[in-house]
């Protein structure tokens, strides 16, 4: 067998189960505004805005998941199976500390965070509702994202998926039986994502505790071992702010144009969302990939994971652009009827098209850095992109650009990620050996 074809086949073997469980993860909410909304328009729109702010908080602490996945995978590579498990334990152990003030934090300042994202007077109470009933579900939240980067690392992309599947049903089942079963309303809803998660995190944690007795790797917290997890995920956290930034900003700036442009702009960004999916899958593979071949000194191997990769990302990328324009009249009327919006989607998509084969080289070279650990390197080359992208984006209005000024844009964001991400795979200074990145 080539070294091509092994490298595609444990790409696949963990792109496609990880894609299984990313596309898994948005289904917890569709499947609670599909219940909701049968309540009343008011109580969907607070659950929008709830899930809004609950999304950000899953995004800014996803560095559980990428960081403990490099650091496991390395010692896996290193072939200290017990020091990976025990890597993976200080991870859980950083997310439950982290946790703690959230749940406070999170309950106090439910109406103000309804309120800052902008809950009308009679969406806000049911916003509140749902946020303070689902603090109490952080801790699993982000146990779950620490626990799956445990797996991960050691190159267990299946249970994950499994899992994931296993809640999603839970979830969905709770929902039906407590919003309307048992009359709870939103605050229903709001529980039984809560009780699923818990689910999920504690099917999560009797596999990683298991394993950890298997290798004898000690279970208690270790002070050393979750600092440097804390260190880790510190540069992520500044990479996850700046890329929030982006987001954040483009929407900003659609509200400025107009109605039928924001509309347009939401749509557009929940495709451009399920497609980074696909994407980051192979990302997935990468970090895992990446992280056991440095791990293992063969940074030779990690070279050549990478380029193959790369191909299977802008494959991947040119396929998605390919559908996203010819299938646009079966997908678009899902979304809306309103011909304005569609005629600004029209506009819109072919660039959204355009930028997937270079997405799939950010997706990729984002997950082989992370994999590599060199996460400091990622919050600059994000910083970087911010920066370029926030004058363009605050032109558009004033320059007339519309919609399509915006996700030209938003095109820049990924040219400017990808050229300083393929500039840094090209020095070859990511490549750092060893069982722990020094």
């Amino acid at each position: 067998m080539t070294r091509s074809r092994r490298h595609d086949r444990e790409i696949l073997a963990l792109a496609i189960p990880a894609f299984g469980a990313l596309v898994a993860e948005p289904l917890f909410l569709m499947g609670d505004s599909a219940i909701v909304g049968h309540l009343g328009t008011a109580q969907l729109a607070g659950l929008g805005v709830a899930g809004a702010a609950l999304s950000t908080l899953t995004g800014v602490f996803v560095f559980l998941a990428y960081a403990t996945t490099a650091a496991v995978a390395r010692r896996i590579g290193a072939g200290d199976r017990r020091a990976a498990i025990q890597q993976g334990m200080d991870g859980i152990w950083l997310a439950l500390l982290l946790s703690l003030p959230l749940v406070l934090l999170g309950y106090l300042f439910a109406p103000a965070t309804a309120h800052a994202l902008g809950a009308s007077a009679t969406a806000q109470p049911y916003a509140v509702t749902y946020l303070r009933i689902s603090t109490l579900g952080i801790p699993a939240m982000l146990v779950v994202l620490a626990a799956t980067g445990v797996l991960r690392g050691l190159q267990d992309t299946r249970t994950p998926l499994l899992v994931a599947l296993a809640a999603f049903s839970a979830n969905l089942l709770l929902n039906l039986g407590l919003v309307y079963g048992a009359g709870l309303g939103i605050a229903g809803s709001a529980w039984g994502t809560v009780l699923a998660q818990t689910g999920m995190a504690a099917a999560y944690l009797v596999v990683v505790v298991r394993g950890a007795r298997r290798e004898q790797a000690v279970l208690r917290p270790d002070p050393a071992g979750i600092r440097a997890c804390a260190r880790a995920g510190g540069p992520l956290v500044v990479r996850t702010l700046c890329l929030r930034g982006v987001l954040m900003l483009a929407t900003a700036v659609a509200a400025r144009l107009g109605d039928q442009e924001v509309a347009a702009h939401q749509i557009a960004m929940t495709l451009w969302g399920f497609l980074a999916y696909g994407l980051d899958a192979i990302a997935i593979a990468g970090q895992s990939i990446i992280g056991r071949s440095l791990g293992a000194g063969d940074p030779a191997g990690a070279r050549a994971a990478t380029r193959r990769m790369v191909q299977w990302g802008v494959g991947a990328g040119v396929l998605l652009g390919v559908l996203v324009v010819a299938t646009g009249s079966l997908y678009l009327p899902l979304f809306t009827a309103d011909p304005a919006v569609r005629g600004q989607l029209a506009a819109v998509l072919p660039l959204v098209a355009l930028a997937q084969p270079v997405c799939g080289v950010v997706f990729v070279l984002d997950g082989v850095l992370m994999g590599a650990g060199d996460g400091a390197y990622l919050a600059w080359a994000m910083f970087g992109a911010l920066a370029a992208f926030t004058p363009a984006a605050l032109a558009v209005p004033a320059q007339g650009g519309g919609l399509t000024g915006l996700w030209w844009a938003m095109n820049l964001v990924m040219l400017v990620r990808g050229g300083f991400l393929v500039g840094r795979t090209r020095t070859g200074r990511w490549l750092v050996t060893g069982a722990v990145r020094a």
